[in-house]
């Protein structure tokens, strides 16, 4: 269905191939980015219309967008929302997106009058991804085919670091001429004293429970159901320090129904669906996660402490997706693997030092990395201007 769907793609923006191409678009599935969307409706001439297509899940934010004054329109996987959005597509000289998405593997787009720029979700990543896997080469030659069409679709690719770059010429298979150390618009925020105050302020009117206490965040990736509940006994070790909250954040697509809810019953134990990870994490001590891409967030965090890398399934994770090479060499912490060595390491509450990962990982970012993106692509400007 999708290879039809990708032909379908083709077919519509062969039509509009010569549309004239002054808008902006951006096809968002994540939250983190409305300051620069917003700031992008905000510079763009009379003229000129910014387009915002969205993944259903990010819907609040979608509706933030529009309360601002900005087009923001549900996307569905259909043939006739298809013929709707992609005239609109072809209509920017940017598209921005910052995932993956396989109609971009159809899409026929002049190199010259419009641009593809993957902002991406995350600054860093220590699991692999893309045809870095071994998933990859189970792929059927047309789905292999078509990932590899949507990853050679990117004009750009909007970095934080050389580390990110290398990351994604090894992921994507793209040259490193692609690479465009800018910094990432989504980080800009965790830069900002005020912006931190605000988060911080509504988490705990919310929840007074976080307040004056040590904070640990257990932030685990996504997993399939078959894996979503961590060894017998991991709560407890998380919630071994009795001076601690233990605020629990579970990725949105785990099906709770094969979660072991009970687990979670300890009175310093909550979880918290009413926070995004990042609103948490402005609050948060400690920061415990296996492989989660949120570390790069939170080592940017004022009042970061400490951070535990518990890997469990250290040895089945590292074959599949698999994990970056040389991991072990600049996190910020040696892993652990048993529960025994969680509830060590929660209760040592070793301060640690995130310089020398951050100069890795958000080399570029500081707070203005919005401006620098919105120079170059939508104001156009060169970088002597």
């Amino acid at each position: 269905m999708k290879f039809i769907y990708v032909i379908f793609v083709k077919l519509i923006s062969s039509l509009f191939y010569f549309k004239n191409k002054k808008n902006v678009c951006y096809i968002m599935s994540y939250n983190n980015n409305l300051h620069m969307i917003k700031q992008t409706a905000a510079i763009l001439p009379p003229d000129q219309k910014l387009i915002v297509f969205y993944n259903p899940r990010v819907m609040v934010a979608a509706y933030d967008l529009q309360a601002f004054g900005i087009k923001a329109i549900s996307m569905k996987s259909s043939f006739s929302f298809a013929l709707r959005m992609i005239p609109q597509i072809m209509s920017a000289r940017v598209v921005f997106v910052d995932n993956y998405y396989a109609f971009i593997a159809g899409l026929v787009h002049p190199k010259k009058k419009m641009k593809i720029i993957q902002l991406w979700h995350a600054d860093g990543s220590i699991k692999c991804f893309g045809i870095d896997t071994p998933k990859f080469e189970s792929y059927s030659w047309i789905k292999k085919m078509r990932h590899r069409k949507v990853y050679n679709s990117f004009d750009d690719f909007v970095v934080a670091s050389p580390a990110m770059a290398e990351v994604f010429e090894n992921s994507f298979k793209q040259p490193y001429k692609k690479m465009k150390f800018l910094g990432t618009p989504r980080s800009d925020r965790l830069f900002s004293d005020k912006w931190i105050s605000v988060i911080r302020k509504r988490v705990y009117t919310a929840a007074p429970e976080l307040k004056d206490k040590r904070v640990i965040l257990y932030l685990p990736t996504y997993r399939s159901d078959s894996k979503i509940n961590p060894p017998e006994g991991t709560i407890q070790a998380l919630a071994s320090d009795p001076n601690a909250v233990v605020a629990v954040k579970l990725y949105q697509d785990v099906n709770r129904a094969k979660l072991k809810l009970e687990q979670f019953n300890l009175k310093n134990v909550k979880i918290y669906d009413e926070f995004t990870a990042t609103d948490l994490m402005t609050v948060a001590d400690t920061f415990v996660t296996d492989y989660s891409s949120y570390s790069f967030d939170y080592s940017l965090m004022p009042q970061a402490r400490s951070m535990i890398f518990y890997m469990y399934d250290y040895q089945e994770y590292s074959k599949n997706p698999g994990i970056q090479v040389g991991y072990e060499n600049w996190l910020p912490s040696k892993p652990i693997h048993t529960v025994d060595q969680l509830r060590k390491a929660v209760l040592a509450n070793e301060k640690l030092d995130f310089s020398d990962f951050n100069a890795m990982w958000n080399t570029y970012n500081d707070g203005k990395s919005y401006n620098r993106v919105l120079n170059k692509y939508v104001l156009q400007k060169s970088e002597d201007e």
